[in-house]
């Protein structure tokens, strides 16, 4: 324990650091911007930039960085060492500058055309809300130092400026609310996540042999394993001997970064995992998830293996998603998501709650789209992840006490959990929870917070968590308009909440969200079904989005057109890099090989017809023919898939181009899939060119 104790945090410059390194009143202030969100004070970042350096340098590190989230999907690094001249000295330097800001070329990222080539400048500046840490990686240590990423005229081009923008939208709506009730000690007002980070491994040296894994970080090709998922044994499973050795290795990295790394397990697939840490605010939390997929990369490579992120890395098993579980709370302890003991008569819940069905249902495309990426649509509808409807589940306590608000304009009572009574005497009785779980739902209440369950497994959370703190604040800010003027305040929030569940219920499911009749169902209530990523991008420039976004002082109107510009170009982009992988890997090794293998089969055909006069030789020319019918297939595929691709080149509009992709490239891609993977059936594993899934998901 006191091992844990004191490599937690350790590379990170934290509280505990600052304390030692700075001024008393250097400390407190920075403490103050830290956790209130009060101005920085610029006197002292000379003195912070000295303390960061000499803790640098206690900790072996030669050079520091400005880390941030371009809209790239990963995080961004440019290495400058602590060396300077002083004339014709050398020297150690660092100063509030260094510290303050940087100037990466904001051209090179993308930008959706707030950018130019020609007008290149941008700034990374200093986010404080997120510790400095350290990386280590093959014996050289770099100081990374957490930054929000701007344009040139201060236009956000990265995710986090959006996260802290709707941070300070929810912190002035959520003390409105608070104030409503009497409550004025409040500081701050935050959400505050726990992320679930699915991911599956891989051997390294398998992975290299797959030009798709590489590439696409998904297979093209491939048939699920006779054995894979359907015995339900790998759920919770004792853990190899080599994943062990992985779980040890990158818990300790995570705690000495100050991550609360607390869940490690088998999940459903095979070589499939999970890495989950304990709830921290939104800001820190979306930081901290980035940094955990880079080390979850880190230490795989250390034990000769590769991590998966895509979220649908092998066809006909289950797919990787990020459930993430979100709340709002303040810093002197209250959560607006937790219903207590007695929900009917916490009015603050019953607000929150009412506020936030309102918010979903009117904003459910968008959030579809705010929890994905392209390879998300491989995920979404199937039976591992929730469907593309949007819909909250609240459970029986909470949809019982909903009812009788929609049916009376008030609730008198809360359903109890029952006691669970094994009739062993050795077990202990235990209470049941108030309600159970449902692990269908995109959006599912879960006790005391939310579980954002469709979330895209290699996605940057900021994004989802942007769109529900900006969401809830525009709802908040709506409530408070009318309520603020109430001469009974109490009567008119039930008022509010009644006309607002009313008006939303056809959102709240608490039924099976894998079943045709809900499809169905949902159809009936008019909620969207948008299946692809494609269609959901039209949702960030809606009127409403555009209002929504600019009211809460999110983002501009021309920061969300650019930003769906960028999304347009994630997809054609996917997509592009998958067909063409595709077209290499069926060219330059499946088609060789086949023919090889019909060669071969017609070679020992002829040679058994004569030295066997009258032997029968279907054995040989059966599979033959059938390899030969789906070589010309795979071919003939392959020829449509590239006169496409062509064709794709006669578009100028991005969005037009991206649409061309989802309609025509995209099930042309699968098509090609169809004869290769019958192939592999039929053809000796000797002559096959690549890791087959057995290899792959069964070596780890």
């Amino acid at each position: 324990m006191k091992d844990m104790l004191s490599v937690f945090g350790s590379k990170t410059f934290d509280t505990k650091t600052m304390k030692r390194m700075l001024r008393k009143e250097v400390f407190e202030s920075l403490q103050k911007t830290i956790n209130e969100g009060m101005p920085l004070d610029m006197a002292i970042i000379d003195e912070v930039a000295e303390a960061v350096k000499e803790w640098a340098l206690e900790n072996g590190a030669t050079h520091f960085t400005h880390w941030f989230l371009p809209l790239t999907g990963v995080p961004a690094e440019k290495h400058d060492s602590f060396l300077d001249l002083a004339g014709s000295d050398i020297i150690l330097k660092f100063k509030g500058k260094n510290l303050l800001r940087g100037e990466p070329d904001a051209s090179s990222f993308p930008s959706g055309g707030l950018r130019q080539t020609c007008s290149a400048r941008g700034y990374t500046i200093w986010d404080p809300s997120t510790p400095i840490f350290l990386k280590e990686d093959s014996g050289r240590t770099v100081v990374c130092i957490p930054t929000v990423f701007l344009g040139y005229h201060g236009e956000a081009l990265d995710r986090k400026i959006p996260l802290l923008r709707s941070l300070n939208a929810l912190d002035i709506q959520g003390k409105r609310v608070l104030k409503l009730f009497g409550i004025n000690d409040v500081n701050k007002v935050s959400s505050t996540i726990g992320p679930e980070q699915e991911y599956f491994l891989v051997d390294h040296e398998l992975y290299k042999k797959r030009e798709d894994l590489v590439m696409c970080g998904r297979t093209l090709f491939g048939n699920v394993p006779t054995k894979n998922q359907q015995t339900e044994e790998c759920y919770f499973a004792p853990i190899s001997p080599r994943v062990a050795s992985f779980f040890k290795a990158i818990n300790e990295e995570l705690w000495s970064l100050g991550i609360t790394a607390k869940t490690d397990h088998n999940e459903v697939a095979p070589s499939q995992h999970e890495t989950a840490p304990i709830y921290a605010a939104s800001s820190v939390g979306a930081d901290q998830n980035m940094i955990l997929m880079d080390a979850l990369r880190r230490m795989a490579l250390k034990e000769n293996m590769m991590v998966l992120f895509h979220e649908k890395p092998y066809q006909g098993v289950n797919g990787s998603g990020k459930h993430n579980n979100w709340s709002i709370t303040t810093d002197t302890g209250i959560n607006f998501t937790d219903p207590t003991n007695e929900p009917h008569k916490n009015l603050l819940f019953l607000l929150t709650l009412a506020c936030i069905v309102k918010g979903v249902d009117e904003n459910a495309v968008y959030l579809r789209l705010a929890a994905s990426v392209p390879g998300n649509d491989f995920r979404l509808g199937a039976n591992e992840a929730p469907p593309a409807i949007i819909s909250i589940y609240l459970g029986d306590q909470l949809e019982d006490i909903v009812n009788q608000i929609i049916d009376h304009g008030f609730a008198d009572h809360s359903i109890q959990g029952h006691l669970i009574d094994l009739g062993i005497p050795s077990i202990a009785k235990v209470y049941a929870d108030n309600t159970d779980r449902n692990r269908t739902s995109p959006f599912a209440f879960t006790g005391n917070k939310f579980e954002f369950r469709m979330v895209a497994s290699s996605a940057c959370i900021a994004d989802c968590n942007t769109a529900l703190n900006t969401i809830v604040a525009k709802e908040f800010k709506e409530a408070c308009d009318i309520l603020e003027s109430a001469s009974n305040f109490e009567e008119a929030a039930m008022t509010f909440i009644t006309e607002t569940l009313r008006k939303h219920k056809r959102v709240i499911f608490n039924g099976n969200g894998y079943s045709d009749e809900w499809v169905k169902e949902a159809e009936k209530r008019g909620l969207p079904n948008v299946k692809t990523f494609c269609e959901a991008v039209e949702s960030l420039v809606t009127p409403n989005t555009i209002k929504m976004f600019n009211d809460m002082h999110v983002l501009s109107e021309r920061e969300l057109k650019s930003r769906a510009i960028i999304m347009y170009e994630s997809y054609i982009n996917a997509k592009d890099i998958e067909a063409k992988t595709a077209l290499n890997m069926v060219k330059q090794q499946y088609l060789p090989a086949i023919r090889t293998y019909i060669a071969d089969l017609l070679d020992q055909a002829e040679k058994v017809r004569i030295s066997s006069k009258g032997a029968n030789i279907k054995a040989y020319t059966q599979p033959s023919t059938e390899a030969f019918g789906l070589l010309e297939e795979a071919t003939e595929c392959a020829r449509y898939l590239e006169n496409e691709l062509d064709n794709a080149s006669k578009y100028e509009d991005t969005k037009d181009k991206a649409f061309f992709y989802k309609d025509r490239i995209a099930p042309l891609i699968e098509k090609l899939r169809e004869p290769i993977d019958k192939l592999e059936l039929i053809v000796d594993k000797a002559y096959w060119p690549v890791p087959s899934y057995s290899d792959l998901m069964f070596e780890v």
